[in-house]
């Protein structure tokens, strides 16, 4: 579907320029700007609808953060499929950040908007809006490599992507460095399994990158407040013979989650929380 994008209507949350960063040995300010990418003037960008369900929400009713990854995978799927990318090169997810300005709940009606917003030679970034009828309002930044579906290995993105894809970039250059740290040595309880059901695995081979998402949310449930920004890395495949761990640390205005196995950081998660939301869960 390819209407304009809904308006949005109701109160938003505050986009956060700066919040207390004290996860480090210094208490610094952490620059986070949720300012809304507008869609380009020029090249490609695939509209879609949902609607949000009740398997998509917490039990407060607003749509979960493993939901928006569901919604974000199937858009750029079906996106691929309309523009015909050839089978034989997939996708696998780097890197996303997710902006919140205002939780979609239950049963309303969303649209996606989604374009390529910047690239490089075998990765690029995929910037998607959600907007709902009742003034949700969410958007995510996600870098995706390409690989060859046989070998999993990157391969260049090709003449196709060049032509259909690059143009909504306007040139910019997208990066598939990892940005968010590990854990600190000291200082953190122990962490607690998460183990890796059969359901969790795609056809990869690997945990797909929504179940990292429920990882988040099962993180943050205890949380008196609600993000306005959140980002993952996903640093290594998690297979099905993972036994992974999964730990949390938690400041006034930060909460970073990981999820460990083997010694080795296999995901990382950061939440930030809204500089107006002291002590007030933000649910729709």
């Amino acid at each position: 579907m390819r209407g304009p994008l809904l308006p949005v209507r109701g109160p938003l949350l505050p986009a956060a320029r700066s919040v207390l960063d004290e996860s480090g040995p210094e208490v610094r300010v952490a620059l986070v700007s949720n300012d809304l990418i507008p869609l380009p003037s020029t090249g490609r960008v695939y509209r879609a609808e949902r609607r949000v369900r009740l398997g998509d929400t917490s039990p407060e009713g607003r749509l979960r953060f493993d939901s928006v990854a569901r919604y974000l995978q199937d858009v750029a799927e079906d996106d691929a499929e309309d523009a015909q990318w050839p089978a034989s090169i997939g996708w696998l997810l780097r890197r996303c950040v997710v902006a919140v300005w205002r939780f979609p709940s239950r049963t309303e009606r969303l649209e996606l908007a989604t374009f390529c917003s910047a690239t490089a030679s075998r990765w690029a970034e995929r910037t998607t809006t959600i907007r709902g009828d009742d003034g949700g309002l969410v958007q995510a930044k996600a870098i995706w490599v390409a690989v060859d579906a046989v070998s999993g290995r990157p391969q260049r993105l090709g003449e196709l992507f060049e032509r259909v894809y690059r143009p909504s970039a306007g040139g910019k250059s997208a990066s598939a460095r990892l940005l968010l740290p590990g854990p600190p040595e000291f200082g953190l309880e122990p962490g607690r399994p998460w183990p890796v059901r059969a359901s969790d695995i795609d056809i990869w081979g690997h945990m797909n990158n929504a179940v990292h998402w429920a990882a988040v949310e099962d993180a943050m449930s205890s949380l008196d407040w609600l993000p306005v920004r959140a980002e993952l890395e996903y640093n290594e495949p998690i297979v099905s013979q993972a036994d992974p761990v999964l730990l949390r640390q938690e400041t006034p205005s930060v909460l970073d989650t990981w999820l460990l196995g083997g010694g080795r950081v296999l995901a990382s998660a950061r939440l930030w929380r809204s500089p107006g939301s002291a002590g007030t869960r933000r649910d729709p």
